[in-house]
């Protein structure tokens, strides 16, 4: 894995964070304050390209690699973790249509997804299911309807095959403007995943506000009345819902938190170096305290270690390595835990300022704490990494009863 970045990541690292630095830095307090999201800006992002970064070329979108979307995502998160939590959701629904959606869903709702027609939402935990989403308690069932033409097309004329939806969804980012979201829902007991419309019929949405971090994150409950959807809006096949779809995109999840993160860590290193070098205290800089440089350097190197990480999960994914998992698993919770260990000394180096929303480590603080939750917890994470662990040493065992 070589840690240098090229020369062409290099740059598109620079229009990245030229792009956020002009875009989304200055309204990030005011939007973490009012606790919204400009539609204009999401249209801003979208019109640069950055919402259809994963879908692939031929549907309309750039088809980025994986370390230019950490890179994005890095930067993003430097300045909106909320933001970030659009990039992240709207790619999963993107990765679970290109990884298992049909023709038929891919040419319908990648480009409409590459160019911010279309917002993706992915719609997985419950109010009483949140890592134990393989269970969740959204049900649908399948209709056979002979007047409807609208709800799908059927295999014999005439007839219309069609889904109805029962079931909450909760904590859902940008659900409250997403137009598009997955839902997982049990299908005969089977966990199968489905894409919404918001126009469907018995869909609706109730926002939700109040939360200690991603206050723009415009989050949402989703509420299915009899919502019906069309069969053709299966992805994958029943019963592959949470294992391969869910699966694809909350690995996709990971990836973004693990990049967002870096971003945070990164944002308090620089706000604290900047602090540190112009605050006095006993008639000196701060920065010739014995206690902040210890403070300095290990945030420092928590980031540079969070970022290395991030780079190895990036270059298994450009290389479709099988390892990606885990790896990527490693990175989010790594550098969640981190960024939060590393904004929290960074408000304790701002002293009374750094409780202060003028001051942007109060926000880091705050939403730092979410990384940690979202896109599968910590503990969720740990689960996966001590049994990857206990694996190897098993297949290491074996081959050495072997030889």
């Amino acid at each position: 894995m070589d840690m240098e970045l090229s020369a062409q990541h290099k740059e598109a690292q620079k229009i990245f964070r030229e792009f956020v630095k002009q875009n989304i830095t200055p309204t990030a307090a005011e939007c973490d304050r009012v606790q919204e999201t400009p539609m204009d800006l999401i249209k801003t992002i979208a019109d640069e390209g950055y919402l259809g970064a994963l879908v692939p070329e031929q549907y309309g979108g750039k088809g980025m690699d994986p370390l230019s979307w950490g890179l994005l995502c890095e930067e993003v998160g430097h300045e909106s973790a909320s933001l970030l939590s659009l990039l992240t959701v709207h790619s999963m629904v993107i990765q679970a249509i290109v990884k298992w959606g049909t023709e038929g869903q891919k040419n319908k709702w990648l480009p409409r997804l590459a160019t911010g027609e279309t917002i993706g939402g992915f719609g997985l935990t419950e109010i009483k299911t949140g890592s134990d989403a393989r269970n969740a308690k959204t049900v649908a069932t399948l209709k056979e309807d002979y007047t409807s033409d609208e709800k799908t097309s059927s295999k014999d004329e005439g007839t219309a095959q069609f889904y109805v939806l029962n079931g909450r969804k909760r904590w859902i980012s940008f659900g409250q403007v997403a137009s598009l979201f997955i839902i997982l829902g049990q299908l005969d007991e089977k966990p199968t995943a489905f894409l919404v419309e918001r126009e469907s019929e018995g869909f609706s949405t109730e926002a939700i506000s109040g939360m200690m971090g991603f206050k723009s994150a415009m989050l949402a409950e989703l509420r299915m009345d009899d919502c019906i959807i069309p069969g053709e809006n299966m992805v994958g096949r029943p019963g592959f819902g949470f294992s391969h779809v869910i699966g694809a995109a909350l690995d996709q999840g990971r990836f973004c938190i693990a990049w967002g993160s870096l971003g945070i860590a990164q944002g308090c290193v620089d706000a604290c170096l900047s602090y540190t070098n112009e605050r006095e205290q006993f008639g000196v800089s701060i920065k010739e305290h014995q206690l902040i440089q210890e403070m300095i350097a290990d945030m420092i190197t928590q980031t540079s270690a969070a970022r290395m990480l991030c780079l190895n999960a990036a270059s298994l994914k450009a290389k479709g390595d099988p390892s990606l998992i885990m790896e990527t698993s490693m990175a989010k919770y790594f550098a969640s835990r981190a960024a939060v260990k590393i904004a929290g000394d960074a408000v304790q180096i701002h002293g009374a300022n750094g409780c202060s929303d003028q001051y942007p480590v109060e926000r880091y603080f705050r939403d730092a704490k979410i990384m940690e939750i979202i896109e599968g917890s910590n503990q969720m994470q740990q689960i996966i990494i001590s049994r990857y662990g206990y694996q190897k040493y098993q297949m290491s065992k074996m081959q050495e009863g072997k030889k």
